[in-house]
C-alpha cells in the first residue's frame, strides 16, 4: 500500500482508561490531502504528534503508522521522514532565510555549491528570489509560511503533516497559501494529513474529511 496508513490507532491519557477518540484506520494516498476535524481537546494535535514520532509525555498510543507499507511506529522521529508544518511558520530567528532552508536539506545533498543551489532553487520556486540573506523577522506572514514549507520539503519527506498551518495568516493570504501548499503536495506526490478548524481549508484540500 503506498501512502500514509493508520491501522487501529488510538491514544489515551495515562490518567484515563478511555481513549481520546475511537480507533482510527485509514490510508492517505500519495499526492492527496486528508483532513481531520473535531472539537478542541479531542486529540487532533496529539494524533499528529504520535504520527510524527513526538507523542508527549503523559499519553499512551496503540496501533500502527505505516509509510508505503513500512511500519514506522517504533522509529524515532528523525528516521520516519515525516515532515511537519505547524501554525505560525517557526523559522529559526538566529539564522538567515537561506540558512533556515539549508537546515532542512536532505543528507544526500552534499557540498557547499550543491546545498547553495538547492536553497536558491527552493527560494525561486517559493517566489522568494534573492531572499537567502534576509533576516526572517523582515518577512511577511505569507513569506515566512512559504519559506517554512520549502524548508520542510527540502528534507524530502515521505509524508506531510499540517497542523492548523494557515490559521495565523490574514484571511487575504489564506487562499493563496493553501493553493501553494496543496499544489506542491500534488506535484511531489506526498501523502498529506491536515488538522484544521476551517471548513474552507478542508474544501480546498479536496480529499476525505475524518471527524473525531
Amino acid at each position: 500500500m503506498t501512502g500514509l496508513e493508520l491501522k487501529s490507532v488510538s491514544i489515551r491519557a495515562e490518567t484515563s482508561p478511555e481513549p481520546l477518540f475511537p480507533p482510527l484506520s485509514f490510508t492517505v494516498p500519495r499526492g492527496t490531502v486528508t483532513t481531520i476535524v473535531g472539537p478542541s481537546g479531542i486529540g487532533k494535535s496529539t494524533l499528529m504528534d504520535f504520527i510524527g514520532g513526538h507523542l508527549p509525555r503523559g499519553f499512551r498510543a496503540a496501533g500502527v503508522v505505516a509509510l508505503d507499507g513500512r511500519d514506522v511506529t517504533r522509529l524515532p522521529a528523525e528516521a520516519r521522514r515525516i515532515g511537519i508544518l505547524f501554525q505560525g511558520a517557526a523559522l529559526f530567528p538566529h539564522l538567515s532565510v537561506g540558512d533556515n532552508l539549508a537546515f532542512g536539506l536532505a543528507p544526500h545533498v552534499r557540498g557547499r555549491e550543491a546545498r547553495r543551489a538547492a536553497v536558491k532553487a527552493a527560494l525561486d520556486h517559493a517566489d522568494l528570489p534573492g531572499f537567502a540573506d534576509r533576516d526572517p523577522a523582515t518577512l511577511s506572514g505569507g513569506q515566512r509560511a512559504r519559506a517554512a514549507l520549502m524548508r520542510t520539503l527540502l528534507a524530502e519527506p515521505c509524508a506531510l503533516l499540517l497542523d492548523e498551518p494557515f490559521s495565523a495568516l490574514d484571511p487575504s493570504l489564506r487562499n493563496d497559501l493553501r493553493e501553494f501548499v496543496f499544489s506542491h503536495v500534488r506535484d511531489r506526490a506526498i501523502p498529506t494529513l491536515m488538522v484544521t478548524h476551517d471548513e474552507a481549508d478542508a474544501g480546498a484540500a479536496g480529499g476525505p474529511v475524518i471527524a473525531l
